[in-house]
């Protein structure tokens, strides 16, 4: 089998992939973010039998204080979001409510909105998000997936680790 075809059509793709990333626009250093957190969407079969794990809900906290510790060693303000506390309380994935993140945030004063979810496939199996976008347009400013294996602390710090890299703060 000729292999040549395959191998130029999945370059061609990942230079395509690759171009936008390229040319992204600096991030406005004195902008306000509003960061919502991370959400943990458990698709597994494991959650549906056994509930939610402690380990995973603690992850969640680990990501979540390593995307601050990150944003603000790179001089990016996050807001506080008590004055929208109660409008977050209503929402269960505001990664994924029609918007109302950018209304939230909107509503908080903020130029951009910081949200992400990771999604336990399996107990190998996990896909990690974060975007941002600008409150004004609703255009995705940075954003990016990953997907990793194993289930521990590491991992998950390595896979938002990289994110954060590779996209939002690239050189």
């Amino acid at each position: 089998m000729n292999l040549r075809p395959l191998l130029a059509a999945l370059a061609a793709l990942i230079a395509l992939a690759a171009a936008p990333l390229a040319a992204q626009a600096p991030l406005d250093r004195d902008g306000q973010v509003a960061f919502f957190g991370i959400t943990f969407l458990d698709t597994s079969t494991e959650g549906d039998y056994f509930g939610a794990r402690a380990d995973e809900q603690a992850r969640i906290v680990l990501l979540e204080d390593e995307v601050r510790a990150r944003f603000g060693a790179e001089g990016l303000a996050l807001m506080d979001n008590a004055p929208v506390a109660e409008d977050l309380a209503r929402i269960k994935n505001p990664a994924n409510c029609y918007g109302c993140e950018l209304r939230i945030a909107d509503k908080l004063g903020a130029d951009y909105v910081l949200v992400g979810e990771v999604q336990k496939v399996s107990n190998l199996i996990l896909s990690m998000n974060l975007v941002m976008r600008d409150v004004e347009t609703g255009a995705m400013v940075r954003g990016m997936s990953v997907d990793i294996r194993s289930n521990t602390d590491d991992s998950w710090l390595r896979g938002m680790r990289y994110i954060l890299k590779n996209n939002f703060f690239k050189e």
